[in-house]
């Protein structure tokens, strides 16, 4: 592999390389990942539909959203009608506080499935989940957790349904105290969002050591801390 093949192998943003046919010739590790969330023919469609009208390269900002993956414009490129070539550039990744989240070793999932419940009663919305189960106990304020998560559901009462995500985050971490921690995340997703609630939870987020990322869906990114 030269030199210049290794900085596409290892970029952060996703490259893919098509036959005219739509099949891959070849992708970099970032568009592997990218292959969880969104189909073959969805990346093409994407290339042949901002592609260059004469052949050459073409950049586009268009904000586009798969699973957790979050892109803020595209370059498409091609010489010859056999090949063309699609990148897909990363939104900036969220920043989470500098402070050293505290607490006590617990059970994200117990967490999560506690609030569900209690959000549950005596209301007709049908609480959904999406878990990785590999996330392991993890040190935080579980009393301002609860008040969080409760608040978030919060901004989607007028829904019928809630869907409730909690996902490893490849490849990010942040630093505490020079260590280096993993990322994980819990995001709840619905119809419609109540923005009034939106911004109390904001309010709240902001005098918490929590990090939360608002757009069609609410994130929680957390730190995995176990000791």
């Amino acid at each position: 592999m030269t030199f210049e093949q290794q900085w596409i192998e290892y970029d952060y943003n996703p490259f893919v390389l098509f036959s005219s046919s739509g099949k891959i010739l070849s992708l970099n590790s970032e568009a592997q990942f990218l292959l969880g969330a969104v189909t073959t023919e969805e990346l093409f469609n994407l290339a042949t539909t901002y592609a260059n009208v004469t052949f050459g390269f073409k950049t586009t900002f268009v904000e586009l959203e798969f699973g957790r993956y979050r892109f803020f414009a595209l370059t498409v490129g091609y010489e010859n009608d056999d090949v063309v070539g699609i990148k897909l550039y990363q939104a900036p990744s969220f920043k989470i506080s500098a402070q050293k989240p505290v607490g006590e070793l617990t059970n994200i999932y117990a967490l999560v499935d506690l609030c569900m419940l209690t959000n549950s009663i005596n209301s007709k919305i049908v609480f959904e989940k999406d878990f990785d189960p590999t996330i392991p106990e993890v040190i935080l304020d579980s009393n301002n957790f609860i008040k969080i998560l409760n608040k978030t559901y919060s901004c989607y009462e007028k829904n019928e349904n809630i869907l409730t995500k909690i996902f490893y985050r490849i490849g990010e971490h942040i630093k505490f105290e020079k260590k280096k921690y993993s990322l994980f995340s819990i995001e709840v997703s619905s119809e419609n969002i109540d923005k009034e609630r939106v911004e109390e939870l904001k309010t709240l987020a902001a005098n918490t050591n929590f990090y939360i990322d608002v757009q069609k869906k609410i994130t929680i990114n957390m730190p995995m801390i176990t000791s």
